[in-house]
């Protein structure tokens, strides 16, 4: 008897890394940056199709295939859930709050820092009367 291939397998897979890939696409959005149900969701939804595929594969081997597969991808799946979760809720809390940052059109407070030649420059010599605009770039260098 000729076994088919169980879909259900690499469907749950493609879909635990859309859920996982897709995060820079969905922090855009207010609604999914904070929490991202969104991914959480595409994740749980591959979760239950790679399980529905490993009942498949188990339940009825001379039927189906992909016991090796299966289980190579949902050992996978779930390294990539682990790694999401400690993204989200681990490495991201860590980040400092910007409470204390002025919020789009507030005036920002007076300030001075050193340019590219190590010479100050504050802000009150570069506001024109149109204004001035700041740019902070972040990061660790």
């Amino acid at each position: 008897m000729k076994r088919n291939w169980n879909w259900s397998l690499w469907i749950g897979f493609l879909f635990v890394l859309a859920g996982f890939f897709s995060y820079t696409f969905f922090a855009q959005f207010p609604a999914t940056r904070d929490f991202p149900w969104v991914n959480f969701l595409l994740l749980g939804l591959g979760g239950i199709l790679l399980l529905a595929g490993l009942v498949r594969t188990f339940g009825k081997p001379q039927l189906y295939r992909g016991k090796i597969f299966g289980s190579i991808l949902a050992l996978l799946s779930l390294l990539v859930f682990g790694s999401f979760s400690y993204l989200i809720f681990y490495e991201l809390r860590q980040v400092p709050a910007s409470t204390g940052a002025p919020r789009v059109g507030e005036k920002a407070p007076e300030f001075a820092l050193p340019d590219q030649d190590g010479k100050q420059v504050a802000l009150a010599d570069l506001i024109s009367p149109r204004g001035a605009v700041l740019i902070f770039y972040r990061g660790h260098w």
